[in-house]
């Protein structure tokens, strides 16, 4: 009786072993088995990308009602684009992040004022932050 015992202890260890090296398998084999936009949803610096993008377009939209001439932040988006290569659904939010920023702008500045130069500031300063976070924390 007490070896059954102990053999059915052992089995029953060795057991929950194989049951979780196979749960750990499977979860695995889910993951990679996932269309890559699914994976690159999950990223953990795509919100901060999202946000930066949408910096981006606040900066392309405030920058030249302000004066600037220049298309700087929207090849900044286009470099990120082309940097980070995302699929077609992923491409598609970040470029909308872009736009939201602009015209959540445009919807309320229609003339250069004080309170644009000071949206200008914070928001390069977070643009700047942001970069060095995303290069720092997750860069090769």
């Amino acid at each position: 009786m007490i070896r059954r015992l102990a053999a059915a202890q052992i089995f029953g260890q060795k057991w929950r072993m194989v049951r979780g090296a196979l749960l750990s398998v499977a979860i695995l084999s889910a993951m990679l088995a996932a269309p890559a936009s699914t994976r690159a949803a999950e990223a953990p610096f795509e919100s901060r990308l999202l946000r930066l993008s949408e910096i981006l377009g606040s900066l392309h939209y405030l920058r030249n009602l302000c004066g600037e001439t220049s298309n700087q932040w929207r090849e900044e988006m286009e470099t990120l684009l082309r940097t980070e290569n995302p699929e077609p659904a992923l491409r598609a939010r970040y470029v909308s992040s872009f736009n939201n920023g602009y015209r959540s702008f445009a919807a309320g500045y229609s003339t250069c004022t004080e309170s644009a130069y000071t949206a200008i500031s914070r928001y390069m300063k977070e643009g700047k932050e942001l970069s060095r976070d995303i290069a720092v924390r997750f860069g090769n």
